[in-house]
């Protein structure tokens, strides 16, 4: 299966038809009148906001703004503890009811989730990780054993004391 050669097709799909064949006429940048099987594509913006131009560019770059906001913190929060990745998923999500590019990439983020967990699930492969721990946890107790025999209990950092 060819996820690029899948998100193209939505994307043309979703730019040339509604979910009823009908021509879908608007903007392809804020989605305005493109719809998909899977949900609506666009603005979630209050309709009051989609019917002023001005105040409806604004209400993006707000939302642009704070998405980008959260996606810095998260990128920020990748090398300290916590939850980086998380966050930036958060602020793909604020940028998702704008955008409908930011929809489009949550869209095959989480179709890539759902196919790496089938994956991780399979027979097979759940057996050939728990060989590779079991594997890596025996490494690791001879080691600790030899070290053990070696040099007792102490701390490395002892040993030439």
């Amino acid at each position: 299966m060819n996820a690029e050669s899948d998100e193209r097709q939505e994307v043309a799909k979703v730019a040339a038809t509604g979910p009823t064949g009908d021509a879908v006429t608007g903007d392809a940048m804020t989605g305005t009148g493109a719809t998909a099987v899977g949900g609506q594509l666009g603005s979630k913006a209050p309709q009051f906001i989609k019917a002023s131009k001005p105040l409806h560019l604004s209400w993006q770059v707000g939302v642009f703004l704070v998405g980008l906001a959260v996606v810095a913190g998260g990128v920020i929060l990748l090398p300290l503890p916590g939850p980086g990745w998380l966050v930036i998923f958060g602020g793909m999500a604020i940028w998702a009811t704008e955008f409908v590019w930011a929809q489009l990439v949550l869209r095959w983020t989480k179709r890539k989730v759902t196919e790496a967990a089938h994956r991780a699930l399979d027979p097979r492969v759940r057996r050939r990780n728990i060989i590779l721990t079991t594997i890596g946890l025996v490494i690791i107790a001879v080691g600790v054993t030899v070290y053990i025999a070696n040099y007792g209990l102490l701390m490395p950092w002892q040993v030439g004391r």
